[in-house]
């Protein structure tokens, strides 16, 4: 069984690109993990896990989250082998991810909301409530 499960902060925004010739959306991110103890140092630290994403889902997470943004990633540990320019084998180990789940709100950006966002105001089912005589129930 491969699967894994993780909870971490963006540490930078997310790429999107597209494969050649199938145009299939991929994007990466790496996630910053903490450490559930305190190091030698006296501070928490944290492994900094890469992250691929396809199709829709990479969409998703490249048109609405940004760095320092807190997620959970679901998904299962890939390696790949490759040649590098040199001609050294190298070897990647990446998270890809089957479900990510937003765990926090975007921050406010020039008063608004990001379009993701949902919030309730005053208008349509929405009515201010002034104290506990105005509650319809």
């Amino acid at each position: 069984m491969n699967k894994v499960i993780l909870i971490g902060r963006l540490t930078r925004d997310p790429e999107i690109r597209y494969t050649a010739g199938t145009g299939i959306a991929v994007t990466t991110f790496t996630l910053a993990v903490d450490r559930p103890y305190i190091g030698q140092s006296g501070q928490r630290e944290a492994d900094f896990i890469p992250v691929v994403c396809w199709r829709k889902l990479a969409e998703l997470v490249a048109n609405n989250l940004t760095k320092g943004r807190l997620i959970a990633v679901s998904g299962s540990i890939q390696t790949r082998k490759y040649q590098a320019q040199d001609g050294t084998n190298r070897y990647a180990t990446e998270v890809i991810a089957d479900e990510v789940k937003f765990l926090d709100r975007a921050k406010e950006q020039t008063g608004a909301f990001k379009a993701n966002d949902e919030i309730a105001t005053d208008e349509g089912d929405f009515f201010p409530v002034d104290g506990e005589d105005d509650i319809p129930f």
